[in-house]
């Protein structure tokens, strides 16, 4: 199993969901950005040192991004957020929307609805879709389940095993460490930015002391 992610200590692999975990403030969302190459830092992708490059670098590598509150284009339709998103040759792009709005079924009944116009749960699903447009091998989400309806957390955690049975890898960063934890591999709990407690999902998630390690920033 290839390692796709090695930075502060947090490794992940090809099929591997790790969930990354912290109140507000714990260092998540920072992490993340690290990876992305937003912030600085040291992050191995692929097996290479990455910090020197940049964003765009990364992402065409193989990483897909679903930022915290969507971020999807308001103002575009369904089907242009995702052509937005689309790194491939316009001959490709098509099929490669397509395939997309097939997969996920909310947005291939509205591709011609402006992003505003939908739900929050839909929009969530036309930011995962935007991220994996580009067929991504390492995934990052953060916060994806804030302020969704229950059925709605229900089919995007299901998607999300899905992908990591694909072979796809992807860090979770969530507050919500029973919903992270019952579909992760590992655990890894921030602190102040830094990690406090490491191991198996289903270790982490039947430690009594896991709330009183996530209290707090």
């Amino acid at each position: 199993m290839s390692v796709l992610l090695e930075a502060a200590g947090v490794t992940l692999a090809a099929g591997e969901i790790v969930a990354l975990l912290g109140s507000n403030g714990a260092g998540k969302t920072t992490f993340v950005e690290t990876v992305l190459g937003f912030r600085p830092g040291p992050v191995r992708l692929f097996g290479e040192e990455a910090g020197d490059l940049a964003v765009e670098a990364r992402v065409a590598r193989g990483i897909g991004y679903v930022p915290q509150g969507r971020r999807v284009f308001a103002g575009l339709t369904v089907r242009e957020n995702l052509e937005a998103a689309c790194a491939l040759p316009s001959a490709e792009r098509a099929a490669r929307v397509a395939e997309m709005l097939a997969l996920f079924p909310m947005l291939g009944e509205r591709p011609g609805a402006r992003a505003w116009l939908l739900s929050g749960g839909q929009q969530q699903m036309l930011a995962l879709a935007r991220a994996l447009v580009n067929r991504p091998r390492l995934l990052l989400l953060d916060e994806p389940t804030l302020g969704l309806a229950p059925v709605v957390v229900t089919d995007l955690l299901r998607r999300l095993s899905a992908m990591a049975g694909e072979g796809v890898g992807i860090l979770l960063a969530e507050q919500r460490a029973a919903l992270a934890l019952g579909i992760a591999h590992r655990g890894v709990v921030l602190r102040r930015g830094q990690v406090v407690r490491a191991g198996r999902a289903a270790e982490l998630a039947a430690d009594p002391a896991l709330a009183d390690l996530m209290a707090g920033a």
